[in-house]
């Protein structure tokens, strides 16, 4: 039982990481029908950016939240300038951008501060005594610390959907652009919007990650990435809250399987649970669990 439940919590912990980069998977698609495979390194910018901030000698806290700034200002001027044009030719076009500008990005962040890893600060207690005892098992408070992060992040994120304008247009623009526009809504700055908001999460979620990393490099979001997407073709990418519920039970799974078959799977190949997790779904269930199928009317 002690063993068991040990691995929830630290599947929990994982999971919750990768809900975070799901998160922003989920609201690019809701609010523009795209999917951003440069979400990943948008956050690994934002860690570098956080690294940066803190070096400098600006709050941690404080250098994260500029970090989200920029991060927001970068998804801005990539559905702007990359996105909006692309999408006119063929949606495609915007696939194949977003592959290019993770390629792009990965490259730039190692140009500016190399390939070595960058030590990196810590968000909430680490040491080995900062932990919390339920029942029969352990969870340290930096990894309680993302989970509540993460929580709190999808709380808002169903209030923006659900009780605001702007969720609404948001969902207006990416199930029928022409129609929005027909209504008013100004869909050029939800796109924007949407864009800018991913980034803005990622940001903080790869901050989060590098932290509990204790050091952010280059390769920091490859697996991590992998694991978010399919949290959210797991719970669909129309619904952060499937998105959410799907990166802790892939957080679950990963490390159960690490653990229960250490000589078939182990520590090295414990991301196969998420491709078989993308294959599954894509096979049997394309809209995800709690996703929606898009309706074609002719």
């Amino acid at each position: 039982m002690e063993r068991l439940l040990q691995i929830i919590f630290n599947g929990l912990s994982q999971g919750s990481v990768y809900s975070l980069i799901a998160l922003g998977l989920v609201v690019v698609y809701r609010g523009t029908g795209h999917l951003n495979f440069a979400q990943g390194e948008m956050a690994l910018t934002g860690a570098y950016l956080t690294w940066q901030f803190d070096q400098w000698g600006i709050p941690l806290l404080i250098a994260a939240l500029l970090a989200m700034v920029c991060g927001f200002a970068l998804g801005a001027a990539t559905e702007f300038f990359l996105v909006r044009p692309l999408g006119k030719k063929s949606p495609f076009a915007v696939f194949v951008a977003t592959i290019a500008l993770f390629l792009g990005l990965n490259s730039l962040d190692g140009a500016i501060w190399g390939g070595e890893a960058k030590p990196y600060p810590n968000f909430f207690p680490n040491d080995d005594d900062d932990v919390i005892r339920i029942l029969v098992a352990e969870w340290r408070y930096e990894r309680l610390g993302v989970f509540v992060v993460m929580l709190v992040l999808t709380g808002l994120f169903f209030l923006l959907f659900k009780k605001t304008k702007l969720g609404l247009a948001m969902r207006a623009v990416a199930s029928n652009s022409e129609s929005a526009k027909l209504v008013g809504i100004p869909t050029n700055l939800v796109l924007m919007t949407s864009w800018g908001l991913a980034a803005a999460v990622g940001a903080l979620g790869g901050s989060l990650i590098a932290s509990v990393n204790t050091n952010v490099n280059q390769l920091t979001m490859i697996v991590v990435f992998i694991a978010a997407s399919a949290a959210a073709t797991l719970g669909g990418f129309d619904s952060p809250g499937g998105a959410v519920l799907s990166g802790l039970f892939i957080g679950v799974l990963e490390t159960g399987a690490a653990d229960y078959f250490p000589d078939w799977i182990g520590q090295d190949l414990k991301i196969l649970p998420a491709f078989v997790v993308i294959i599954a779904v894509l096979l049997f269930r394309p809209a995800g669990l709690w996703g929606s199928s898009r309706v074609e009317r002719v």
